[in-house]
């Protein structure tokens, strides 16, 4: 086996100065890096990964976080889009994605042993319904942490995300149902403690507000299919003259489309209806769906970017990143 050594010999240099040269440490003169790199070449040197990192201080691995609870939900969410746009980010480095699963919260202990162990250089956490205490959680491991959504307490936490632009997005949603001529306006929302539900709420109730309609009629749901359902039938037995509808997630919306059915109420004669998110869900369904478009793909790379970042300079300032949704226009308004 070539080492390291043989390498330094052959270029006509110390073993230390083969070594940063081989780890693309700059304080190296450019004529014996050649040198240290031609030899490597010549004699079919590879550095040992676990050496390599251990001289840059570096694991060149990304920890991928996600809550046992939300696995089982995976097939119905976002998080393929947003792991293609990571992994696509990852693929041109020497970096690793490692999945780490949360399984429940008397195992937090050795959860967090793991990630302060020197297994990982930072995380990525997709946020998801069941997963809002994981920022605190994490606050004080020192490891660099980039969430996919704000975290509903971003303001007392120095958290750094990649998010979706919400507060408009849910303003765009409102405005469509508004100039649709729909004044009996209801919104479906998902997990009350998380951010993603409070800006798109937010965003709901200003526009609405704006054009003096009532924003009373508000029916908490948890982002899941089931849940749109009961949430659209207890709207409709609230207050039957609803004429417009804003449905926080495709996923919701789809249960929510099944239960208009039921109580034959047309989409959209009867009720116009505006989800969110531009999922598989929104054209696998009978009308198909109005929505807001996130882009996933593009967050997930983003949020690659982001790690490096934070990684680079820990000591820095949270990264705070806001992309622009856009409206999908189909058949459901």
């Amino acid at each position: 086996m070539v080492t390291l050594d043989d390498v330094a010999a052959l270029a006509g240099v110390s073993r230390t100065t083969a070594s940063r040269a081989m780890n693309g440490v700059t304080t190296v003169k450019a004529p014996l890096a050649k040198s240290v790199l031609e030899a490597a070449e010549t004699l079919g040197f590879r550095p040992n990964p676990a050496a390599r990192s251990l001289a840059l201080g570096r694991h060149d691995a990304i920890a991928l976080i996600v809550p046992e609870s939300d696995i089982w939900g995976m097939s119905n969410s976002f998080f393929a889009s947003v792991l293609q746009g990571a992994i696509r980010e990852i693929a041109g480095s020497e970096q690793q994605l490692v999945m780490v699963v949360r399984a429940r919260s008397d195992s937090d202990e050795k959860f967090l042993r793991y990630l302060s162990s020197s297994h990982v250089d930072g995380a990525l956490v997709v946020l998801e319904a069941h997963n809002t205490e994981l920022p605190r959680l994490l606050a004080d491991s020192g490891l660099p942490v980039v969430y996919m959504g704000r975290p509903s307490e971003s303001d007392s936490l120095p958290v750094s995300y990649v998010d979706a632009d919400n507060v408009g997005g849910a303003r765009a949603a409102a405005e469509l149902l508004v100039q649709a001529d729909r004044r009996r306006i209801g919104v479906i929302t998902g997990t009350p403690e998380l951010g993603v539900t409070q800006d798109r709420l937010r965003g709901w109730r200003e526009t609405l507000l704006r054009h003096d309609i009532a924003d009373d009629l508000v029916v908490t749901a948890d982002f899941q299919r089931d849940g749109g359902a009961v949430a659209m039938a207890e709207m409709l037995d609230r207050d039957s003259t609803v004429d417009g509808v804003f449905v926080m997630s495709d996923l919701m919306a789809a249960g929510a489309l099944a239960t208009l059915r039921e109580r034959e109420r047309s989409v959209p004669r009867d009720v116009s209806l505006v989800s969110f998110d531009d999922t598989v869900i929104s054209t696998a369904v009978e009308p198909h769906l109005t929505t807001i478009a996130q882009p996933f793909v593009d967050l997930g790379a983003l949020m690659v970017r982001t790690l490096r970042d934070l990684c680079a300079s820990p000591a820095g300032p949270p990264v705070r990143v806001t992309l622009p949704t856009q409206v999908i226009l189909r058949d459901s308004v």
